[in-house]
């Protein structure tokens, strides 16, 4: 009997040895698992907070983007405006310079007939058609 509970026994125990070691195993495989998971968690939870911010920055960058092409369209039809009221004052300025031109040679004639008058008034006193000395030069004549 003594050796058949030896055998039984060396049986049991050889049955409990892998048993054991494969639930170690096993056990070691969940605690490795579980410990990688908490790491990657940890991780991912930062990536996931970095990520998150990039979309939120994302939605606010492309409303920065439409105002920015609001605001460049506006400022192109400004600018045409301008363009427009600066090429208007060009012309302006052109205009007084032909209106000073047009002066300046009316100016001139006036000059001219003046100068003609008072020597035709010359030539009439020289020649004592004239007794009377008028106010103005111009008078005699309108």
């Amino acid at each position: 009997m003594s050796s058949t509970t030896n055998t039984s026994l060396s049986i049991a125990t050889t049955t409990t040895a892998p048993t054991t070691h494969t639930q170690e195993t096993a056990e070691a495989k969940i605690a490795f698992t579980a410990s990688l998971t908490s790491v990657g968690t940890n991780l991912d939870a930062d990536l996931r907070q970095r990520a998150q911010a990039l979309h939120n920055n994302d939605g606010v960058i492309k409303k920065q983007e439409e105002k920015l092409r609001k605001t460049i369209q506006d400022l192109e039809k400004q600018s045409r405006e301008l363009e427009k009221l600066a090429d208007q004052g060009r012309e302006g300025l052109k205009e007084v310079g032909d209106l000073q031109n047009w002066a300046e040679l009316i100016e001139q004639d006036i000059l001219i007939v003046e100068e003609s008058l008072c020597l035709a008034d010359e030539e009439d006193e020289k020649n004592g058609r004239m007794n009377w000395k008028p106010e103005s030069k111009l008078r005699r004549w309108f």
